[in-house]
């Protein structure tokens, strides 16, 4: 699913310039270490007396006046009379890479990356005086409900809905059943889910350390699976090993236990030990609840784990002391799971935020498990990872500069924040690892983890440039403007990209179904609120030469949430609303 690079941190005496930056082991191999042959980096041995830090030094430097620069053409832009949030100043793209949460990936020549980790946890903020554009707004309009209040999209349903309806649904929703039996587990097979898990699951989460698996499974075979957070999670990991082998749960028929519960019953009997427990392996427990959670598409128990969750990790984090040094890059990964699946459900739900947002700025990305002596179970792949905490932030910008209740109201005041995000969107994709680098070819992509960030990188364009959708869809004549036509264009380019191939979605079918549903639902909203403009149609025929081809793409995604529908009650609702609009759509053309 990617490519497996070592992320050992322990430092040799002799090590050249590429391992002293990223604080890994270097084995002194010249003309080239292991790594750097690995990484196809360029192997530079500093000289004896040559300050180790000074790269260091230099990359962080030049961070700083690459943002300094930005923030000034910002400010410029401010001082030329545009309506630019006050925030603006700190949205750069130099600002996320820069200071304390610093990820630089040069993939210009060699593929590698430099990771420059935060110095330190962070302690209590006082989020009343903290701006961080980084973190979802309490309030905003981002959500895919939301698009139903739109003109000509709100046509297309029989009554209006309450953006709330959709946590209201999931809130009423019966209780797994399962969990209340005394759980029987069979472990005839576990090693073919270990095996399974390492390979198709801990790319999307990267909390499991492949170096102490087996340490932590010999404690766990110890207690007989039945006590400790080492049981609870080997238990979890093969209940996501067993799932991840069956393909996507919206294939599977409904009267059938899902792949893994029975594992996932039994890792759910040992939780309450750990409830009043705040250590990180109490937190990687909740923590990968959560992610079988997302796995059944039960968002809002998802939600609770992630807050459980949430609070251990806050109470580990108040203070460097209470973490020891061999748990720090658990704790980081942890933590950065927990911000991007809570952001992923505050886009969509009006859920209260669990607080561990006010880290957001303090905590260090991660850098790599050290490497124990002995067999490794799995990779220890970052690279999916870290491209998805820059862009969940990313996700996060534009929800707060677009789509808060501080946000602009006119398209003219939105131009220079919609141009800097896409810029932002463009340099993180620029700054992929050359093996996540996706094509933008129309096909279907192989490799899972690239599939995904490219749909991603489609949802995120999309959002981005919806506000001029709205604008067209309120007031056909803003259409003339060119820059409107122009990011109208790109924004239903973007729309279509995503549900071309609607069998992608496919691949994040672990973490991502009911939040890929969902997105499905409001870009396909979008294309069916612009067939209905005259403007907006003729550019969407630009992009889908013949009518009936785009009704097809519609088609085939009121289809496949269909087949989602039984999974969750939300997506019941959300299925009946597209097919609904899509009716109404055809009989509006035809009228």
């Amino acid at each position: 699913m990617g490519v497996g690079v070592d992320y050992p941190r322990r430092r040799a005496t002799i090590a050249c310039a590429v391992c002293r930056s990223r604080k890994s082991r270097c084995n002194g191999n010249k003309p080239k270490c292991k790594l750097c042959i690995q990484l196809g980096a360029e192997c530079i041995y500093q000289e004896t007396g040559i300050n180790p830090d000074a790269g260091q030094k230099l990359i962080i430097e030049r961070l700083n006046r690459i943002e300094s620069i930005l923030q000034m053409n910002m400010v410029q832009t401010q001082t030329n009379g545009v309506n630019v949030n006050s925030a603006s100043h700190s949205m750069s793209y130099g600002t996320a890479l820069s200071g304390h949460n610093a990820m630089l990936v040069n993939t210009a020549s060699s593929g590698s990356a430099s990771i420059i980790p935060n110095s330190g946890f962070g302690t209590w903020r006082n989020e009343s005086t903290t701006t961080n554009i980084n973190i979802m707004p309490k309030v905003h309009t981002n959500a895919a409900m939301h698009l139903l209040r739109w003109p000509l999209i709100r046509d297309l349903v029989s009554r209006p809905y309450d953006p709330q309806i959709l946590l209201q649904l999931e809130m009423a929703r019966e209780p797994l059943h399962s969990l209340t039996k005394t759980p029987c587990v069979d472990l005839s097979n576990i090693q073919a889910y270990i095996g399974a898990y390492f390979e198709r699951v801990n790319v999307w989460y990267a909390c499991v350390n492949p170096y102490t698996w087996r340490s932590q499974y010999r404690t766990a075979l110890l207690h007989g699976f039945r006590e400790g957070p080492e049981s609870c999670i080997v238990l979890l990991v093969l209940a996501l090993g067993q799932a991840s082998l069956r393909g996507s749960i919206s294939r599977i028929v409904s009267q059938e236990d899902p792949p893994g519960l029975q594992y996932f019953t039994a890792a759910w009997s040992l939780l309450p030990g750990m409830i009043a427990t705040n250590t990180a392996l109490a937190a990687q427990c909740y923590l990968l609840t959560a992610a079988y959670l997302f796995y059944l598409v039960r968002p809002i128990e998802a939600w609770n784990l992630l807050c459980s969750t949430s609070t251990k990790l806050q109470l580990l984090l108040i203070s460097p002391t209470r973490v020891p040094s061999h748990q720090r890059e658990l704790v980081e990964r942890i933590y950065w799971n927990t911000f991007h699946f809570e952001s992923d459900l505050l886009t969509e739900l009006d859920l209260p935020h669990s607080g561990a947002v006010q880290f957001e700025e303090d905590i260090g990305l991660p850098s790599g498990f050290e490497a124990e002596e002995g067999e490794q179970v799995g990779r220890d792949e970052l690279w999916y990872f870290l491209a998805e905490i820059a862009l969940r932030r990313l996700l996060n910008r534009v929800s707060q500069l677009l789509y808060s209740e501080d946000s602009m109201a006119s398209t003219s005041s939105l131009d220079p924040v919609v141009a800097e995000l896409d810029y932002q969107l463009t340099q993180w994709y620029e700054s992929l690892p050359l093996p996540l680098q996706f094509p933008f070819t129309h096909t279907v992509l192989q490799d899972p983890a690239q599939t995904v960030l490219r749909l991603r990188f489609f949802t995120c364009r999309t959002i981005i440039y919806r506000p001029y959708i709205l604008a067209v869809l309120d007031n056909e004549q803003a259409v003339l403007n060119p820059t409107v036509r122009e990011n109208c264009h790109k924004c239903l380019e973007a729309s279509i990209r995503q549900l071309e191939h609607i069998v992608e979605h496919h691949a994040g079918h672990m973490p991502y179904l009911w939040q890929g549903a969902l997105s499905m639902v409001s870009q396909t909203l979008l294309v069916m609120g612009a067939t209905l403009s005259p403007s907006l149609l003729s550019i969407l025929l630009t992009l889908v030469p013949h009518r009936e081809n785009l009704d097809q793409i519609i088609n085939d995604v009121v289809m496949e949430v269909e087949r989602y529908a039984v999974l969750a009650p939300s997506l019941s609702l959300v299925a009946e609303i597209i097919k609904e609009a899509e009716l109404r759509r055809r009989t509006l053309l035809r009228e």
